[in-house]
């Protein structure tokens, strides 16, 4: 779940939005000041700010200069009832990815937030119909239950993903499964394949006789 800050002085208008972002899978933490904000940045990590320029203490194109002189670079979104070019211009150069004036419809800010996170933090997870590699933490879905698999099984899983429809050949399966010191061997590799193929019997991996090995999607 992706965590938003949003500073936003307007309790009202800050309730609402934190019901529609809510609502739409994204956990929200609200500041009313910018020297709250700050504070919070400091507790903890988020995935995004949303920022009202003119509020209480610090305001929001001030705090965000603060934000990235300290190499904070998580992506920022002004909301604000600011029309002229010149606070555009501050905005953006205070650090601000994205801009929008107040007032704004919600369905436009949902898209511009998805569009930002996509672009800034790009999905990890790679995905075969069921069968998913979040590469990350290093484990393999399958229907969203995650395999139990040694280290040597996800390896292997995870390559004969990266080339599904095509043979690996089994000489680099060896070479990227074991180093030279620990003797890899074809009966070795045959042990792991029977071994995934009983953990999920519902994916195809295809012995090519001499050559190597296919996952089948």
């Amino acid at each position: 779940m992706n965590k938003i800050l949003l500073l936003e002085d307007d309790l009202l208008f800050a309730d609402t939005l934190v019901d529609l972002l809510e609502d739409n899978g994204f956990e929200v933490t609200h500041s009313p000041n910018g020297q709250s904000a700050l504070d919070k940045t400091y507790l903890q990590k988020f995935d995004l700010y949303l920022l009202d320029i003119n509020v209480p203490l610090i305001d929001g194109t001030t705090l965000l200069k603060e934000l990235r002189d300290s190499s904070d670079n998580t992506p920022a979104i002004f909301l604000t009832s600011h029309k002229d070019k010149e606070m555009l211009k501050k905005s953006f150069t205070s650090g601000a990815d994205d801009f929008l004036t107040k007032p704004f419809d919600i369905d436009e800010l949902l898209l511009r937030i998805k569009a930002l996170l996509k672009r800034t933090k790009p999905d990890t997870v790679e995905c075969i119909g069921l069968l998913c590699n979040d590469d990350i933490h290093k484990r393999i879905l399958y229907d969203k239950k995650e395999l139990d698999l040694s280290k040597k099984e996800y390896d292997l899983l995870a390559l004969l993903m990266k080339h599904t429809n095509n043979t690996v050949p089994k000489e680099l399966i060896l070479d990227e499964l074991w180093s030279s010191g620990e003797g890899g061997s074809d009966g070795a590799l045959r042990v792991y394949i029977n071994r995934i193929k009983q953990l999920v019997p519902q994916i195809n991996i295809e012995n090519i006789r001499g050559i190597g090995y296919k996952l089948v999607s």
